[in-house]
């Protein structure tokens, strides 16, 4: 026991080290993949009868596979929606496993879902919903997304004529790929608005006059975007709530990307009528500043969740006691076992300050209005549509698809950057360009100008 105790303390300095080192370094390597047969020649066999040690598997990792992994804080890495986690937050995630709290009921969790729910405050006062409006943090916008669309469905299925009815929700084609996968798991039907601009409440009328007397009997909610995962655009959430409000229509805003924005005070006026909304998503883990996998939803009316979600089981009674009082986050979302996911966020907050995190937002949206001038004044280079948020789209002239893609594995290859290519409705057809997506404040200008000069 003592032997192993040593080696314990041992193993402990050299995780910590690692973090520390991490955590402390000015510079990254990119990373990139590798395949699994390449990894397999290098480490061989690790799960073994009687294992391989943890000094040598730990070795393995440091050597051969931290590095087939791309750090999504990596200030070059402007590909899909990348994070950058505050280095506060990172460390307070090894709090967070090492305390072994599980954060599905006050009971076992009170501590640490007492500080989740000081972030929660924050991020519900940001979006500007009336007293008594909640959230629970989840796994990311998915659980997110379909915490609050079953919430929606079994509110609208109270109605004993909906219940035997399979539900309709309408969407945009902007809005993010987790929307049809919800839809899929929840077992509801999706409608798409064919345009990837902003969802307004004249294009959702319309959508509602196409539909069959059956569909409108069946439509139950409407998801519009804060900001969408392509481009950045954040559908006309004041018309659109006005038509929900008008149609009697659960009022969805999916803003796991952009939410962060709403504490920017450049582009909050963008995201007006959010306040109406029934139910909103968010992401901590994009925007926010925190680890993955941090997302939450948020609910105008608590109990219209409590009522879809709460588990019940012998089991699980004790923790509804009268002797345990307190906020039960199982109870608003799709999971029962759960992490203390917030408590970096918390530990973030709490260490820098909302003012802090206003900055960081802001240089975001300032990095994206920088890549626009450099583009512009680029030669062989031009702007899709403007930038939004801080997503930017370009084309490079005279390229076409496989170009893009040559040119990202190239630099990807080189360990220089990862910028990734991506698709936009141009008319009738799609049109291949190329994309930016600035989340992390420690990029610069510089490297902006350093990637556009490799389109050559």
């Amino acid at each position: 026991m003592h032997k192993i105790d040593i080696e314990l303390v041992e193993m402990t300095l050299d995780v910590m080290k690692y973090v520390i080192g991490r955590v402390s370094a000015t510079e990254h390597k990119i990373g990139k993949p590798r395949k699994s047969e390449e990894l397999k020649a290098a480490v061989g066999e690790t799960i073994t009868e009687k294992g391989v040690g943890g000094e040598y598997a730990f070795n393995l990792w440091k050597e051969h596979l931290a590095t087939a992994n791309v750090p999504v804080d990596h200030p070059r890495n402007l590909a899909f929606v990348p994070a950058s986690p505050t280095k506060a937050a990172i460390m307070f995630d090894l709090i967070t496993s090492a305390s072994s709290i599980h954060g599905a009921y006050w009971m076992e969790g009170a501590g640490g879902i007492f500080c989740e729910n000081e972030a929660m405050k924050w991020m519900v006062s940001l979006t500007g919903l009336p007293e008594g409006a909640f959230g629970v943090f989840t796994s990311g916008g998915t659980a997110a997304n379909l915490s609050a669309i079953v919430t929606a469905r079994e509110h609208w299925r109270e109605n004993p004529e909906y219940q035997r009815e399979k539900g309709l929700i309408i969407t945009s084609i902007g809005a993010h790929s987790s929307v049809k996968a919800m839809a899929k798991v929840a077992d509801v039907d999706i409608v798409m608005v064919d345009s990837e601009e902003h969802l307004t409440g004249e294009a959702l009328k319309e959508a509602i006059a196409t539909l069959t007397a059956h569909q409108r009997k069946c439509l139950f909610a409407v998801v519009a975007t804060g900001g969408t995962t392509n481009a950045g655009i954040i559908d006309d959430l004041e018309s659109v709530s006005k038509v929900c409000e008008d149609e009697n229509l659960w009022f969805h805003v999916d803003a796991a990307y952009g939410g962060g924005a709403l504490v920017a005070d450049s582009v909050r006026h963008l995201f007006n009528g959010i306040e109406k909304a029934d139910s909103i998503t968010i992401d901590p883990h994009k925007w926010m500043f925190s680890p993955y996998d941090c997302g939450a939803v948020i609910y105008k009316n608590m109990e219209l969740a409590k009522n879809a979600h709460s588990q019940q089981g012998s089991y699980l009674e004790i923790f509804k006691d009268e002797g345990a009082h307190g906020f039960n986050p199982t109870d608003y979302q799709i999971q029962l076992t759960r992490r203390v996911r917030g408590l970096p966020l918390w530990f973030s907050l709490a260490t820098h300050g909302t003012d802090r995190y206003k900055e960081a937002v802001e240089r975001g949206l300032e990095l994206a209005q920088i890549a626009g001038r450099l583009i512009e004044a680029h030669p062989n280079l031009e702007l899709v549509r403007e930038p939004s948020l801080s997503c930017v789209l370009y084309r490079r002239i005279g390229w076409q698809p496989e170009d893009y893609t040559h040119w990202t594995y190239e630099n990807h290859e080189k360990g220089f950057a990862l910028v990734t290519p991506t698709k936009w409705k141009n008319g009738d057809t799609y049109e291949t360009c190329s994309r930016f997506c600035f989340i992390n404040p420690d990029t610069t200008e510089n490297d902006i100008a350093m990637i556009l000069e490799t389109m050559i």
